[in-house]
């Protein structure tokens, strides 16, 4: 039926089996982040789940910083093999993990240390202080396992061993799943319950990747023998890392932002945001796991200079995750209420709930593209130009939006708040990257794409 050149198909075969377990794992992200919503639901609690929607914002900027490491080592480590620069690439990956490590000790100190006063500084009610302040303590002393399979997972795709990389957040997320009734419910632990299932599982999952490098799994050492600053290692996995992690810090402080907004209007349309961000992530995982799947291969091509391949993969990419994105919109706009009232309940909440969700749905194509070419960017190494697009993302349009139409359309304005900020983003996001494609100024690899 389709006349497609043998080298095209060779193509979609090696994107789509990069992509397929990348989604898998994002799929597997998504089960993790709503098992603790749906087993607080349970408890027919709604201060729990605003609790949780207070938490998620901190626990935002913990996976931010092992962005940092896991974005890096995608990008640069995936280059340097394709040049063919090995040793190069164990430096990174010994650089990656054990700063990784580092960096999620200090980060659960700072956090243990003035966690009182950030809750309060993010809203907290009187109600949903001790719930928010119980999970997160729990949680952050997980930090430097959190930081640690992150940077590994970065290196398995890099190498594309994607399904080495699937295969350790599944055996985390679906411990989780099984903790979480037992611990919620069972036990009757509540919002601190979910908080150790989750730490639990991260551990688990941090033991399994130390496991595949010391196994041999692995054709890259992240041994400390390797651990090497200088030769452009660290600025060169910072300034991919820096903008991704960025996004995600000022993506984290965007929803405290939206959560103190929205509190104004009472516990149940916050419960009611907190929910629809998490069902959200339905349709934008397939958009994270396509861009997530195909970075190491852009990044290779880059590498090696092979730039029609990479043009190929690129495109192949945005088709795929607009099609599918797509799918999952129709499908959630058309079961919106039944998914919903798993998790909500209560009459005000499950309203706000609906109106909301078919508001956020409008912006879910727009960042499916969006994270596409994040991702090209990142894996030509244009770092200045993701920090400019990150920042402008969150701080030039959707921050001062939150406030414009919070004023003019309340708890609904704030809700509409990101899909007018995705659409401007896009088109911004378009424009720089045409303009890069052609300027090997931007680019630290030197090259533009020809």
């Amino acid at each position: 039926m389709f006349n497609i050149p043998e080298e095209s198909r060779k193509i979609h075969r090696q994107v789509i089996s990069n992509i397929i377990p990348a989604i898998v794992v994002e799929i597997m992200l998504l089960i993790y982040n709503l098992a603790d919503t749906f087993f607080i639901a349970q408890t027919n609690d709604p201060l729990q789940l605003a609790a949780v929607s207070l938490a998620t914002p901190v626990f935002l900027v913990l996976i931010a910083m092992g962005i940092i490491f896991m974005a890096g080592a995608m990008s640069f480590i995936s280059r340097s093999l394709g040049a063919g620069e090995t040793e190069q690439a164990n430096s990174i990956a010994s650089f990656c993990v054990w700063t990784a490590v580092s960096v999620g000790v200090i980060m659960a100190v700072i956090f243990m240390f003035f966690i009182e006063r950030i809750l309060r500084a993010i809203g907290a009610s009187p109600e949903t202080f001790k719930l928010a302040y119980d999970y997160l303590t729990i949680v952050i002393a997980s930090a430097p396992f959190m930081l640690f399979s992150m940077a590994c997972g970065g290196i398995m795709r890099a190498e594309e061993h994607a399904a080495g990389a699937m295969t350790g957040q599944i055996l985390g997320n679906m411990l989780n799943v099984i903790l979480d009734p037992i611990m919620i419910l069972w036990l009757g632990w509540g919002i601190s319950g979910a908080a150790i299932a989750t730490s639990i599982s991260i551990i688990v999952g941090a033991i399994y990747c130390a496991g595949y490098f010391l196994s041999g799994h692995s054709s890259l050492s992240i041994h400390i023998k390797h651990f090497r600053i200088r030769k452009g290692i660290a600025f060169g996995v910072l300034a991919i890392g820096i903008p991704s992690c960025l996004d995600l810090w000022l993506m984290s402080i965007s929803q405290i932002i939206m959560n103190s907004l929205m509190s104004a209007y009472g516990d149940m349309a916050l419960a009611a945001a907190g929910v629809v961000m998490r069902i959200d992530q339905i349709t934008g995982l397939f958009a994270m796991g396509t861009g997530q799947g195909v970075q190491p291969l852009l990044g290779f091509c880059v590498g090696s200079e092979d730039w029609k391949k990479y043009r190929a993969i690129l495109n192949f990419a945005l088709k795929f995750t607009v099609i599918l994105s797509l799918m999952m919109i129709a499908l959630c706009y058309i079961f919106t209420g039944n998914i919903v009232s798993v998790f909500l309940n209560e009459p005000k909440a499950f309203g706000y709930a609906v109106d909301f969700l078919h508001i956020k749905l409008s912006s879910s194509v727009l960042f499916a593209v969006f994270f596409i070419y994040i991702n090209a960017l990142q894996a030509m190494g244009a770092g200045r130009a993701s920090f400019i697009l990150s920042v402008c993302r969150q701080c030039a349009l959707y921050m001062p939006l939150l406030f414009i139409l919070n004023h003019f359309a309340g708890e609904f304005g704030i809700i509409w708040a990101l899909p007018v900020a995705e659409l401007l983003s896009l088109l911004q996001t378009v424009i720089v990257y045409g303009k890069i494609i052609y300027n090997p100024k931007h680019l630290i690899c030197g090259e533009a794409l020809r």
